[in-house]
């Protein structure tokens, strides 16, 4: 048992983003404001800027999520602020889970000092990182209620996150206006990722009553969007951003399961990104979420949506022991799902398996 923390207040609904210049201002830190906007790449130019509240005081530090974040990137956006001046009232991240998890980790680097890699692992961080806002522009991921941000290490071949209490975000705007022009796609696969943090937590032994609920809640929006004529509607949007929510405030509550670590293998090795990787891997999960397997097929085809096959396709021997290696680390959400003994089941072979129907 432990002491759980979430998000601490939230606007939501369609218009809330003008909420986010009070929120801003309300930060407690003292001294002149100077807050730190990070923004995804995409809306470099977009008329989403005009929107959002940014002051002489303030600096805005576009985020590329052409991959996933690393703890280079992170290192050297944490540079960037510091070489800016000391003093930071307010961090804000303003995009999808990439966006949303580089601007927590800044935070909890310019509370902490030292860098990124330091503090990837679970309840490293001994102090609270700045005031920070989140500000999702996708749903699905739970960036934005989740207590980790998740960072690749290509020095040590891992894919973990700050599990930290400090990293919850201290306030959100959670406007589902702002999901209006995601592609179809990538709507989907990230949207998916909500689905898949829920069914892997209620099929985990870490589960508890709260949690519980969670998932629950969110699964019937998930359902109720992906099994709808039209995904994208204005209401489903609204419904989809509930449910990330949710399933982000489940996962704080738990662990996941056997397709986030299958899926960081995926992201480590091959570079595909999180919510894609989690849909390639959740494809060929009949061993071990048999009915929520079936029932993601049957979302694939009500919204046709083509995944990506073969991605497995011509590696090599040392490149599937990579997969191995990327994969086996995540001992916690591992155990969750299969065990203290799941090594014992996932065997090197087990796992080339695995990889190879993906």
């Amino acid at each position: 048992m432990r002491l759980t923390k979430t998000v601490g207040q939230y606007y939501f609904g369609k218009g809330a983003l003008a909420q986010l210049e009070a929120l801003v201002d309300s930060a407690p830190e003292k001294g002149t404001r100077r807050a730190v906007f990070f923004v995804d790449h995409f809306f470099d130019g977009h008329p989403l800027m005009n929107r959002l509240p940014v002051t002489n005081h303030d600096q805005v530090l576009f985020v590329d999520t052409t991959h996933e974040p690393s703890t280079a990137q992170v290192d050297a956006l944490a540079s960037l602020v510091r070489e800016a001046g000391d003093h930071v009232s307010a961090v804000i991240g303003v995009g999808g889970g990439s966006t949303l998890d580089t601007a927590k980790a800044v935070s909890n680097l310019l509370g902490n000092g030292g860098q990124a890699a330091d503090y990837q692992g679970w309840d490293l961080l001994a102090n609270p990182g700045v005031f920070k806002i989140g500000v999702p522009t996708l749903s699905g991921t739970g960036a934005e209620a989740s207590r980790t941000c998740v960072m690749m290490n290509y020095e040590k071949n891992l894919k973990l996150g700050m599990n930290s209490d400090h990293t919850v975000y201290d306030r959100l705007v959670l406007d589902p206006e702002l999901t209006a022009t995601v592609p179809r796609d990538q709507y989907f696969f990230t949207g998916m990722d909500t689905y898949i943090h829920c069914i892997e937590s209620l099929a985990g032994r870490y589960r508890h009553a709260v949690a519980d609920s969670f998932s629950h809640a969110a699964l019937a929006d998930c359902r109720q969007v992906f099994g709808s004529d039209d995904m994208q509607s204005d209401d489903n949007r609204e419904r989809l951003m509930t449910a990330s929510f949710l399933g982000g405030s489940a996962i704080g509550n738990s662990y996941v399961g056997v397709v986030h670590p299958f899926s960081a293998g995926l992201s480590m090795v091959l570079g595909l990104h999180h919510c894609v990787a989690n849909c390639i891997v959740m494809n060929v999960m009949q061993e071990f979420y048999p009915r929520e397997t079936e029932e993601f097929h049957g979302f694939l085809e009500r919204q046709r949506v083509t995944l990506p096959t073969g991605v497995c396709a011509g590696l090599s021997d040392a490149d599937f022991d990579r997969l191995y290696d990327a994969t086996v680390v995540h001992q916690i959400p591992l155990k969750n799902a299969l065990g203290d003994d799941f090594k014992c089941r996932l065997t090197k072979d087990k796992v080339a398996d695995v990889f190879r129907r993906m």
